[in-house]
């Protein structure tokens, strides 16, 4: 049996999501071949890193880069606003895919080898990426993928319902990227002035994200405010390339450069895409979440703190679910308001605490077995290599020094 675990993406952010369930499946069944497939330097960097801090040393590693005369010219052509490399792995490495029984993704791209190039005999499963509200989380195409890995009942429930997926093919994990998560929260250099850590995460989509319209207006008030101090740590694709586009609603912008003064702020810690971006350095560090509509802030809710949100495109979000998350702190229209939620931030959590655990817990099911061994289990068990009993949670695997359940406020 070979299941292969794709990541093929310009950043690494969706890495922590299925990379240690592949750890996991080599570290507990000798009998599967488990093959990681980069399609870039940064990524393969950051599968070797991770991998060699879990111990593990049975998987396969393979790069897959875009070969042909059409694939090499389009990237050239393309990259620098459309992910040409993503889409032309799939067509130049049809050889590959066909060897795999099964093939574990975090994106939905990867469809296309059922869709477009008929692959029938290999098993694709979707881990996700992030346990978000945004409506493109839920689009018919997750009813593409044979088994669905979900975080909690806010997305199965959702994936019923909105994408029409099958109940069987569903499968409650929990978060393998909390399996990852060291037990004590990191802290940054600057933040031993013992000022209140902000935290700014606009997303990337330009019809939902606060940044293009308010962004610089935001870092500006920390500039003048240096009672604060502002991590900003944008979605990783924000400044990934010189224009930013939205697949779900066809929108175009462009983020722009930041100008030296924000550079220079001692208050002010910038980072546009490293890897502490995507390993819940930031959302750990931070005493507050500044945001729009990026899932970082349920991860941020893995030990509550305030959130205040920016309402830049003036969503009616009220009982609207694509804006669940919203209810978990003040949302304001414009930066301008930006002082008053602040400095009320502290004093009004204890009543959006209720209502964080409320929505933390239906987005992630956890347990005291680790996220990453429960989907190795289910997947074992939608291929029909183990029995249906080994799935429970009777017997788990030890857990690893991390910080597996919620911690206290």
């Amino acid at each position: 049996m070979r299941i292969g675990f794709l990541f093929n993406h310009d950043q690494i952010h969706q890495i922590a999501h299925s990379l240690p369930i592949a750890l996991t499946l080599a570290d507990t069944h000798g009998d599967v071949e488990v093959i990681v497939a980069t399609t870039n330097e940064r990524l393969r960097e950051e599968v070797n890193r991770i991998a060699g801090e879990w111990g593990v040393s049975s998987v396969h590693f393979v790069d897959l880069r875009p070969r042909s005369i059409f694939s090499r010219g389009a990237v050239k052509l393309l990259d620098r606003c459309l992910p040409a490399a993503k889409l032309t792995i799939y067509r130049d490495h049809l050889a590959f895919f066909s060897s795999l029984d099964a093939l574990v993704v975090a994106e939905k791209t990867s469809a296309i080898l059922k869709t477009r190039y008929r692959i029938s005999t290999l098993k694709l499963i979707h881990t996700r990426h992030g346990a978000g509200d945004r409506a493109i989380g839920f689009d018919r195409a997750s009813s593409r993928f044979d088994q669905v890995l979900v975080s909690g009942p806010k997305i199965r429930d959702r994936l019923i319902r909105d994408a029409k997926v099958a109940p069987e093919r569903l499968s409650m994990i929990g978060y393998p990227k909390f399996d990852l998560v060291p037990a004590i929260s990191p802290r940054l250099p600057f933040q031993a002035n013992g000022r209140p850590t902000v935290l700014y995460n606009p997303h990337v989509s330009p019809h939902l994200s606060s940044w293009y319209r308010d962004g610089r207006a935001v870092l500006d008030f920390f500039v003048e405010h240096t009672e604060y101090n502002l991590i900003f740590a944008p979605h990783v694709m924000l400044f990934e390339r010189p224009f930013a586009l939205s697949i779900d609603k066809m929108r175009i912008d462009r983020p722009g450069t930041l100008d030296e003064k924000y550079w220079a702020a001692a208050n002010i810690h910038i980072d546009l895409g490293s890897r502490a971006s995507t390993d819940m350095t930031y959302t750990s560090a931070a005493d507050l979440y500044l945001g729009d509509v990026s899932s970082q802030v349920y991860e941020f809710l893995l030990r509550p703190r305030p959130c205040v949100f920016l309402n830049t495109h003036e969503i009616r979000f009220d009982d609207d679910p694509n804006y669940a998350h919203w209810q978990t702190g003040q949302v304001i229209t414009r930066p301008t308001e930006l002082g008053d939620a602040l400095m009320a931030a502290w004093d009004r959590q204890s009543s959006y605490r209720p209502t964080q655990d409320r929505l933390f817990n239906q987005s992630f099911d956890l347990t005291e077995t680790l996220s990453s061994t429960r989907a190795a289990r289910a997947i074992m068990a939608f291929l029909n290599l183990t029995a249906p009993e080994a799935v429970t949670e009777s017997n788990p695997l030890p857990l690893r020094p991390s910080l597996q359940l919620r911690g206290a406020a």
